[in-house]
């Protein structure tokens, strides 16, 4: 295994991939500023449904936090340069890791894959070439990098798209229920809307993402259909940044195509003042054992994250247990509507709360459809009462739709929430089963 993971290889996909990491992450600052993210996720609300654990966690007050951000869009423009690198992708990466564990009403698992992605690109030699680093520093410069480099985004992405295809083969998406309820919302499309509304273009959907996600690493590995799937993803990533703006993860997603092509060829097309290393040097640092052991840890939750919610009792559609950092990307619609009633156990008044008191738009049509953003609300509301020196109970009546199905009843309304615990690893008995006697 030392052999094969510390061999030396030329480093020129890396490079190239750091430069446009660099530009992307950027990108991804700023345009957050720009197009009003922040303000809506972080500055509006008056307070937000960070992970739980991390209360402590919370978004800059004032303007600050358009500050964050253009610090991060900063950092992304060093590491572009490789200017600092290290530091610079290490702060980033924190800072980012802030912004994803402080709100959860914006989640979706791209934020969760350029978290840990940034962290692994901390210990990736990513400027020993063309950088501001190696610039000032020619010591450093050099022209390979360990195989291990290449093999993390190999079995990353193949990971990733795996379990994206096989989170796909369930009743609601292979019978084009959840492509249909997708594309209803694009309609007033200009050009495309009407044309995504035929059931020929569902079919394609549905069972294009699952042979695309199942098939794609595996093609670009070999060299014979390479091209052929290069030109698929553009189609793809590209059909995915139009039709649900998902910010810079399909250009990310075709910036990884550099590790797959041949070293000589990302050399000559990027970097043609870089000698090609050619080489065979195995340098196994004193470390390795502990690279090893990082590297076989690391994917191993990787494997065990997306699937933990086999067991977990119910349906994860449902409980959205184990949904996150799963790789369970855009399965399912809900919609719901949810009531919060509060009990003052001194004078056993009840009171409706109004939520557009509490929460904005955005987080209103989170807090309705997820258990555990009403979990959250429920401590809220207790927090925010005992302050006014009430002791409260908090009660639900929560209505869920799950892919246009009749609503059910998602939490038992008997339940206090204020009073439950919060266990990450389990089942919460006040969830109610996904399937219900309907005389109920």
């Amino acid at each position: 295994m030392n052999k094969f993971l510390f061999k030396h290889i030329d480093n020129s996909a890396l490079v190239v991939f750091r430069i446009l990491f660099g530009a992307l992450i950027a990108l991804e600052s700023f345009g957050a500023i720009l197009t009003g993210w922040i303000t809506r996720t972080l500055v509006e609300p008056q307070f937000t449904f960070n992970f739980i654990g991390f209360d402590w966690l919370q978004p800059l007050p004032g303007l600050w936090m358009y500050v964050y951000y253009a610090v991060m869009g900063i950092f992304g423009v060093f590491v572009m340069i490789g200017f600092k690198y290290r530091l610079s992708i290490l702060s980033f990466t924190l800072l980012w890791a802030g912004v994803y564990f402080m709100q959860k009403s914006s989640y979706n698992n791209h934020y969760y894959f350029l978290m840990i992605l940034s962290a692994a690109m901390t210990v990736m030699p990513a400027h020993k070439f063309a950088s501001v680093d190696a610039r000032l520093n020619p010591e450093i410069k050099s022209y390979s990098m360990p195989n291990w480099c290449r093999m993390y985004f190999f079995l990353q992405l193949f990971i990733l798209y795996t379990f994206a295809s096989i989170a796909k083969l369930y009743p609601d998406w292979i019978d084009l229920t959840v492509p249909k309820l997708l594309m209803q919302s694009k309609q007033g499309y200009f050009l495309v809307g009407e044309l995504l509304q035929y059931k020929a273009m569902h079919y394609f959907i549905a069972y294009g993402g699952i042979l695309f996600d199942g098939l794609i690493i595996p093609l670009l590995l070999w060299k014979p259909t390479r091209k052929l799937a290069f030109i698929a993803s553009i189609f793809f990533h590209l059909f995915n940044s139009f039709i649900f703006q998902v910010g810079i993860f399909p250009y990310l997603s075709l910036a990884f195509a550099v590790f797959f092509f041949d070293p000589q060829y990302i050399q000559k097309v990027f970097l043609k003042k870089k000698p090609l290393y050619e080489g065979n040097d195995i340098n196994i640092p004193k470390y390795a054992p502990a690279i090893k052991t990082v590297f076989i840890v690391y994917f191993i939750i990787q494997i065990a994250l997306p699937i933990r919610h086999h067991f977990i009792e119910d349906d994860v559609l449902w409980t959205e247990e184990g949904h996150r950092m799963s790789w369970r990307m855009m399965l399912r619609t809900k919609r719901g509507t949810t009531t919060f009633t509060v009990l003052d156990k001194a004078t056993d008044n009840w009171i409706r709360i109004n939520l557009d008191e509490y929460l904005s738009k955005k987080q209103q049509k989170t807090v309705s459809t997820k258990p555990d953003i009403m979990w959250q609300f429920a401590q809220h509301l207790k927090e925010e009462y005992a302050k006014n020196g009430m002791d409260i109970e908090v009660y639900v009546k929560a209505f869920v739709s799950v892919n246009g199905k009749p609503s059910r009843q998602l939490i038992d309304p008997k339940v206090d929430l204020a009073r439950v615990k919060w266990h990450p690893f389990k089942h919460h008995e006040w969830i109610l089963p996904s399937k219900q006697d309907e005389n109920n």
